[in-house]
């Protein structure tokens, strides 16, 4: 939820889109999820009713791992976020303490970044950047909040 919230924050105070959370149904051709973590931009969040329940494939997702999901995070997901034009993909490892940004090139997605420590950019949320301790530490994650919320 550390992601979600700093997410969560920095879209709507730029006034960026939508980002959902867990029970948001993505639909794909071969697939639907539910991802851990998305983002939809405007151009696509505008044109969502009020009640929706089937949304199309978001522009960012985040997924955490565990055990009883990682292979299917890592394969089927991947494949389909990529074939479907999700432009940006991050695999949170909790107990690895790493974020592996993916980005969408030529329709593959390639590993732009695998971190522990530093900063961790968005290429697909507009100016999006935290610390990556701040997805996995409550301190960390509140001072970079309280950062997000400066800058408004």
């Amino acid at each position: 939820m550390f992601l979600c919230t700093l997410l969560q924050t920095y879209v709507s105070a730029h006034r960026l889109g939508f980002v959902g959370h867990e029970k948001i149904l993505t639909c794909f051709s071969r697939n639907d999820y539910e991802p851990d973590i998305c983002f939809f931009s405007r151009a696509k969040s505008d044109l969502f009713t009020k009640g929706q329940m089937k949304f199309p494939p978001p522009d960012f997702v985040a997924e955490v791992l565990s055990p009883s999901t990682e292979k299917n995070d890592r394969f089927d997901k991947f494949m389909d976020y990529a074939a479907h034009g999700v432009g940006e993909y991050w695999i949170i490892d909790p107990a690895g303490k790493t974020i592996e940004k993916y980005v969408l090139e030529s329709g593959v997605y390639e590993l732009s970044l695998k971190v522990r420590a530093g900063m961790i950019h968005s290429d697909v949320v507009d100016g999006f950047k935290v610390p990556a301790r701040a997805v996995f530490d409550e301190d960390e994650n509140l001072a970079a909040l309280r950062k997000i919320l400066q800058t408004e």
